[in-house]
């Protein structure tokens, strides 16, 4: 028995209501002439705040009790997290407190900060953060939103997988990345739930495999150390129920270093005129270094998950 169901995510997907943006699936002749595959790509760097993130929060957030609401909502975040949660909170109406990792992308800090979000920077990387976060809900009486270990949250994050279907019911095999888990756990869940044949493929930076570890290890693991600059990609040890979810519903799990995801941030600008974060173009860049086993002209549907980025340092280059 699945853990959600496909009316879970139907429910999920009517109350966030027009708030949330149904993205375009992009073709690309060319991606799907060099990896092989018939693709379309999920383009949520179109979703409101740039990323799927949005979704999880407007669905935990429509199941708060009142006091939950009126205490505040706190959470942790690499950044994307961050602004679901603040675009959220705002529109119910709620407090928001973020803490972000110190070196979090600046535009990202400052979104979350212009959405309307208190934002606490601590420690280096999303665990860090994690923590502290945890300390404030003891010490102010916040209700937390963990970012992707969270039933409701996930019913949320799927949604982007009920769409897939909605409009390409041909879809044969999704690939979706990995940070903490809770994207990749609702996609796999509501495409299976539709279609239990559909197989789906997570991707992490080779510098960051908790998942993949976890899953060949058969238990949780914690890393010892993280060599991945992706903020969406850089957790030390995933979650729980995302965990069990990937183990029993996601067909095969690849890696692949900073480097070439970074280099498909790069083809993606080029070839698809979008913007794509690292996260977003590791489900590239794993089609491009052939990476995902299926038939040729098999129907693959690639989840862009963002574009948020820090375009920052591009400024005084010259384009021609």
């Amino acid at each position: 028995m699945l853990p959600l169901t496909r009316s879970d995510f139907e429910q999920a997907r009517t109350r966030m209501g027009a708030y949330v943006y149904r993205t375009p699936l992009l073709t690309s002749r060319l991606l799907s002439e060099q990896s092989g595959f018939d693709v379309r790509l999920k383009a949520e760097m179109f979703q409101r705040g740039g990323s799927y993130k949005i979704r999880g929060p407007m669905n935990k957030f429509s199941r708060l009790t009142g006091e939950e609401k009126r205490r505040g909502v706190i959470c942790s975040s690499a950044g994307n997290h961050a602004q679901g949660v603040a675009l959220a909170a705002a529109y119910y109406g709620i407090k928001a407190v973020v803490v972000m990792a110190e070196n979090a992308t600046p535009s990202k800090i400052a979104a979350t900060r212009a959405y309307g979000a208190e934002v606490v920077l601590h420690g280096t990387i999303w665990d860090e953060a994690n923590d502290k976060a945890r300390q404030l809900v003891e010490e102010r009486g916040y209700t937390y939103i963990h970012p992707f270990d969270d039933e409701e949250l996930i019913a949320g994050q799927g949604t982007v997988g009920l769409e897939i279907y909605e409009d390409w019911p041909d879809v044969e095999l999704a690939v979706v990345p990995i940070g903490g888990g809770g994207l990749i756990s609702g996609v796999a869940l509501a495409l299976k739930s539709c279609n239990p044949a559909i197989t789906i493929v997570g991707v992490e930076s080779s510098g960051a495999p908790g998942m993949t570890r976890s899953v060949r290890e058969g238990r949780l693991v914690t890393l010892d150390r993280v060599d991945c600059i992706i903020d969406g990609l850089r957790v030390k040890r995933v979650g729980d129920k995302t965990y069990a979810i990937v183990r029993q519903y996601v067909d095969s799990l690849v890696t692949l270093p900073d480097e070439q995801i970074f280099d498909a941030v790069v083809w993606i600008m080029s070839h698809l005129k979008v913007v794509a974060e690292g996260a977003a173009a590791a489900t590239v860049a794993a089609l491009l270094h052939h990476l995902v086993d299926a038939p040729g002209g098999a129907k693959v549907a690639c989840v862009l998950s963002g574009g948020n980025v820090n375009l920052e340092q591009l400024r005084g280059l010259r384009w021609n």
